[in-house]
């Protein structure tokens, strides 16, 4: 299909499909990439959101030689085949070597450091993008930062999601059970402080009474991309859930993690958390019910006396990420990318721009208050 010009790799998982009927609706022509071109084709076939959608299934091995190929002429890739740490090295360096955009739905903050450190300064020598977790966690965060920033003088961003009445597909309880159980870092005054491990922590969300139970559930990705902020100088990420007993069995989880298998070696982390994954997620959910599943995401600036909040009002959280997949490759297209390398995704596509888009969808209102 050579009027493609962005290509969807693990387009036959759970959010994967769901950018896969953002595309089309678009009218935007795309490689639905993946390692198994039956499965592909399968899942494809049965997603009515997709009947007269330009799009071309290639099956293509996760490695470097023939991901370049099929990258090659092409201006970005999404990646959503995870967990990122164990599997998408090979897919951005063929992004790379093929002068691709890149953007992937991670939550993984260990892997958006490791994106920085080995291929930040590399994407923007060759005038590229590089942003991992363009999804709504954590894209979300670093949008209502933005909105707080507006106000000079804000050098502490307090970022809280509450994402209710979801649940996790397959691919994402494997990335957040072992992102849960590496190191956790926030910022603190400009270094990367971990957060004391297997530990809950409360906090009170905008729009509830309830004190909610929390996990830095990775540390979210908004420390890694403004530790190099020229004003912000601390930046924190707590998650919530809703029901306490749920964030207190993850902890409990990241404990019995650390006792078995913490001096383990890496390899046996890994597979240690996949079976974990497993046993938690056997079959991916049913599409998202805006009549339950809302979101809330707050972020909280300070500064010596300059102070203000944004919150997002949100329903639907995995449709926020197909929405965001689709939004950033039709701007790509389009020529609206802003800035090349490691950069957040307010950055690279101004934040009032995406929320824009996701409030015309009907999936997001944003409110700062000052």
């Amino acid at each position: 299909m050579s009027e493609a010009k962005v290509v969807l790799y693990g387009a036959s998982g759970y959010t994967g499909k769901m950018i896969a009927g953002q595309l089309a609706a678009r009218g935007i022509p795309f490689i639905a990439a993946g390692r198994n071109a039956e499965r592909l084709k399968a899942e494809l076939a049965n997603n009515p959101e997709l009947a007269g959608a330009q799009y071309e299934v290639q099956g293509v091995a996760c490695e470097v030689g023939p991901l370049t190929e099929l990258f090659r002429g092409k201006l970005a890739v999404y990646n959503t085949v995870g967990p990122m740490m164990q599997l998408a090295s090979p897919i951005v360096e063929a992004a790379l070597a093929a002068g691709c955009h890149y953007f992937d739905s991670s939550g993984e903050q260990d892997w958006t450091a490791h994106c920085r450190v080995t291929w930040g300064n590399k994407f923007a020598a060759a005038k590229l993008t590089l942003i991992p977790c363009m999804s709504m966690m954590w894209a979300s965060g670093d949008l209502a930062s933005a909105l707080v920033l507006e106000t000079a003088g804000i050098d502490t961003l307090d970022i809280l999601y509450v994402p209710l009445g979801s649940s996790p597909s397959v691919a994402s309880t494997l990335s957040f059970l072992r992102m849960c159980c590496q190191p956790q870092l926030k910022l603190v005054n400009k270094e990367l402080v971990e957060w004391p491990p297997a530990t809950t922590f409360q906090a009170v969300a905008p729009g509830t009474h309830e004190v909610l139970t929390c996990l830095p559930w990775s540390g979210g990705a908004e420390p890694i991309w403004y530790q190099d902020h020229a004003t912000v100088r601390n930046c924190k990420v707590l998650v919530s859930f809703g029901s306490p007993e749920h964030m207190e069995r993850t902890a409990a989880l990241t404990r019995e993690f650390r006792e078995k298998w913490a001096d383990q070696p890496a390899d046996v982390q890994e597979r240690a958390t996949n079976e974990m994954g497993h046993q938690m997620t056997t079959k991916e959910p049913p599409r998202d019910d805006p009549n339950i599943s809302r979101t809330i995401v707050s972020c909280h600036g300070r500064g010596e006396m300059a102070h203000a909040t944004a919150v997002l009002w949100g329903v639907r959280g995995y449709d926020q990420t197909g929405h965001i997949g689709a939004i950033v490759l039709q701007r790509v297209i389009a020529g609206q990318l802003r800035a090349h390398g490691f950069v957040p995704p307010s950055i690279a596509f101004g934040a009032r721009a995406l929320l824009q888009e996701w409030q015309d969808a009907g999936l997001v209102t944003a409110e700062t208050i000052r």
